[in-house]
């Protein structure tokens, strides 16, 4: 796969064009981004008139390793990668975040700057604004500062819970558990996944995601084709990944409130 290291913060990996983000007032009863949405009205409104609509296509580049960020991101649609890597080059993703969330959410303790590669899975669009901009209005308002902690410490649980299924579940439990994980950022039963993301999401081979993949559908629970998983029955797929799926879904939902 290309060496996401290789570009900058809005740019793509097989591009040197920047994203062309659009500012526009931006009304918060329209919005689909859970923390924008959630947002007090009063924070919110210092805020939007710095936000930027911007279109967020597969591998557009959030954050490099070790390089600050200029601009916080909130997706609207789609599905952000965090990814870890080796100084080797291995890669393993350790969370994934969509229109619940953002990034980096590490800005809330006051630190742009992340270990991880972070970029888009799933193409969609969002919201930016500066770091400056957010941090200012994050040191002026205890709640804003509280909903984003919030949200800082939900994706920790996530992070911590794929390191435990990685060390105990089957792989095929665990494939299960990313694609509900992904389902649950995604409007209807389509998800774009290719298999080397999968491979990638579960550091695995791309030959042992096929093999997994193949026992899904023989469970009629998915039905993949060609860089596309279709899922036929989500209560039987929340079964197959049993406890491998659902404690981080749970807390977010007891610190924030649903997902969607």
């Amino acid at each position: 796969m290309t060496d996401q290291t290789a570009f900058s913060e809005g740019k793509l990996w097989n591009s040197n064009a920047l994203a062309e983000p659009e500012r526009a007032m931006v009304s918060q009863a329209k919005v689909r981004n859970r923390l924008l949405a959630l947002m007090p009205e009063d924070v919110f409104d210092v805020v939007a008139g710095d936000l930027e609509l911007i279109e967020l296509p597969r591998s557009f580049v959030f954050s490099d390793p070790a390089t600050p960020s200029e601009h916080s991101y909130f997706i609207d649609s789609g599905i952000g990668s965090i990814v870890a890597i080796t100084p080797e080059g291995q890669r393993s993703e350790v969370g994934i975040f969509g229109r619940e969330g953002m990034t980096p959410a590490s800005l809330v303790l006051d630190t742009a700057q992340t270990p991880y590669s972070i970029f888009m899975q799933v193409p969609g669009h969002g919201y930016r604004i500066s770091n400056d901009m957010l941090r200012g209005a994050i040191e002026k308002s205890e709640s804003l500062r509280k909903l984003l902690s919030r949200y800082a410490y939900a994706l920790s649980i996530q992070t911590a819970y794929t390191g435990l299924s990685n060390s105990v579940h089957h792989i095929d439990e665990r494939l299960a558990r990313w694609i509900l994980m992904c389902h649950d950022r995604t409007p209807g039963d389509q998800i774009a996944l290719t298999h080397e993301f999968l491979s990638v999401m579960l550091a695995v081979r791309r030959s042992s995601v096929t093999t997994a993949l193949h026992v899904l559908e023989g469970n009629h629970l998915v039905y993949s084709e060609r860089n596309l998983i279709t899922i036929r029955d989500r209560k039987a797929l929340e079964l197959f990944a049993g406890d491998a799926y659902g404690v981080p879904e749970l807390e977010y939902q007891r610190l924030i409130g649903p997902m969607q």
